[in-house]
């Protein structure tokens, strides 16, 4: 039998966490035809002696969804930096930010100002169905697999906007009805942002009652929770609560403790979750660094961002109401109340522990890689006048790295506690938007999973944490034949070396591609090898099926 590509001589790691093993590897078309001892000849065949082999990596927390449906070529090139690290496969979705489903025009206007941060150019939203969405991204060309769940706040907005409050019977039913039309349309499960708007306005009845949706289509309901520092166990419980009472799967998403006040609640955390384990199925992923990227007007109390970054900017340029959200800044504590504050960032951590990541103007340029604390002491203003000046003349397009996320900025040891847990998978929550400063998630999550986590602290060995970036991903979120080095699989593959394995991005520098990634194969087809990607768009959408 003739084979499209062989590997030979490949130290195999199979995604199942049983121990490498001798091995070639035959691939025909996208499918793995044969692995084992082959003598068949091939067309094609790569020598990877001395080298693992492992599937390809699964990241379940993207927001390259206004990404995707860029030109390939651009896409590409933002997309590179995933491929690179070894992810064939990413979910996008996630914390109830995305651009579809899309109710109405109003809804799309208030979507693409809120999906601003996420957005590195302007793209034509010709969808308004998940399922619209997916065929945009497969008509486009995909520089890697797709899944994507059904994230809630473009449902909230469709039904009724950007208002607080609990929704009306009918905004109710137009909910429920968007979620069984994303999960018909392949959507895996419904996200939920708790601490961004709308998610913040929402109670847990009403997360209930659209989980139960997802649980009778198949699904997994995924969170960000609502808050990860004083309110950190009350999310928790809130999670587990929609798990026991939706019966549904749940994931938390990134895992974490922000603020050093909150670290010690992290073993309380992972025995509360091992506990309701015994009951519901409970997961979570978490991402190996101790600072995190988002939108900069996360920093601001709810009640300044109901209705969108537009009005925020008035309330800011207003003195009165500019003091009233300063004085909560500083003094109110993050409560899981309908009225409360989900998660007081500044409270938490400081100001010094907040850094701008990317500004829109050249003007400010300047500012991005500084402290809230820095960008005072350059503007000669407190922290709260500088960063709401910027705000303003930004029109809200700033961006920020938060510091003091579970540890000191090179401490490791409460990292690991998620890294090596038996539910814990991995994750970027990081991308590339070509601008500012990005995440170096977004460049070396998984091999910083290997050369720290596995080779210098022992944390975890090489198998398990294959198994964790592989096979367990996709049984957590049903992804079916990936994920598993064998016969009949999608030929998602990555050859590596373990001793030069290394990530490089740095926060300093943070486009830094790691070392020790050789090769990485999608669809049966070589995209990234050596450091060069071919621009092979060999990518596909991964649908839900019941």
């Amino acid at each position: 039998m003739t084979f499209d590509l062989l590997i030979q001589n490949a130290r195999v790691i199979d995604g199942t966490g049983q121990p490498a093993f001798r091995a070639d590897i035959a691939i025909n078309g996208k499918r793995i035809a044969a692995v084992g001892e082959i003598n068949g000849e091939a067309r094609r065949t790569i020598n990877a002696k001395n080298l693992m082999v492992t599937p390809g990596f699964i990241d379940p927390h993207s927001h390259a969804d206004l990404i995707l449906p860029l030109d390939p070529k651009r896409q590409g090139e933002l997309m590179r930096c995933k491929i690179a690290q070894g992810i064939t496969t990413t979910i996008i979705g996630n914390c109830g930010l995305g651009c579809a489903p899309v109710g109405n025009s109003e809804a799309e206007a208030i979507l693409r100002a809120v999906n601003s941060w996420m957005t590195p150019e302007p793209v034509d939203w010709g969808w308004r169905t998940i399922g619209e969405y997916l065929n945009r991204l497969k008509d486009n060309g995909l520089a890697l697999n797709i899944a994507t769940l059904a994230p809630h706040g473009p449902i909230r907005i469709s039904a009724m906007g950007l208002a607080k409050g609990k929704p009306s019977r009918s905004q109710m039913k137009v909910m429920r009805g968007m979620v069984e039309q994303a999960m018909a349309d392949g959507a895996f499960g419904l996200s939920t942002g708790l601490i961004y708007p709308p998610g913040m306005y929402s109670e847990t009845e009403e997360l209930i009652e659209l989980a139960k949706v997802v649980a009778a289509n198949g699904g997994i309901y995924t969170s960000h929770i609502r808050g990860s520092s004083e309110t950190l166990i009350p999310a928790v419980k809130e999670l587990l609560d929609v798990a026991r009472l939706a019966n549904v799967r749940v994931h938390h998403s990134h895992n974490e403790a922000v603020g050093r006040d909150h670290w010690p609640k992290i073993d309380r955390v992972l025995k509360m979750e091992s506990k309701a384990a015994e009951v519901v199925n409970n997961t979570f992923d978490m991402f190996p660094y101790t600072a995190a990227a988002t939108m900069m007007i996360a920093i601001y109390p709810p009640w300044a961002l109901e209705g969108g970054v537009d009005q925020l900017i008035q309330r800011l340029k207003d003195e009165k109401t500019r003091r009233r959200i300063e004085r909560d800044i500083q003094k109110v504590k993050s409560s899981c109340k309908p009225d409360g504050w989900p998660h007081n960032l500044v409270r938490a951590t400081g100001w010094d522990a907040i850094r701008i990541g990317y500004v829109e103007s050249r003007k400010h340029k300047r500012y991005e890689n500084r402290s809230l604390a820095e960008l005072a002491r350059l503007t000669g203003k407190p922290p709260f006048d500088a960063i709401s000046d910027l705000i303003i003349e930004e029109r809200g397009q700033v961006s920020m790295l938060i510091f003091e996320i579970s540890g000191e900025r090179e401490q490791r040891d409460l990292l690991a506690k998620f890294a090596s847990h038996r539910d814990g998978v991995f994750c970027t929550d990081a991308e590339d938007y070509g601008r500012g400063l990005p995440h170096p998630a977004a460049y070396g999550a998984f091999p910083r999973i290997f050369a720290r986590f596995v080779r210098e602290d022992q944390a975890l060995t090489f198998e398990e944490a294959v198994r964790k970036m592989t096979s367990h991903t996709a049984s957590i979120f049903g992804i079916k034949a990936r994920g598993v080095i064998r016969r009949g699989g999608f030929a998602d593959l990555v050859i590596l070396d373990p001793k030069r394995i290394n990530d490089r991005a740095t926060f300093e520098k943070p486009r830094r591609e790691a070392t020790g990634i050789k090769t990485v194969i999608i669809n049966g087809r070589d995209v990234f090898s050596d450091g060069n990607f071919h621009h092979e768009f060999r990518g596909e959408v991964i649908r839900h099926k019941n």
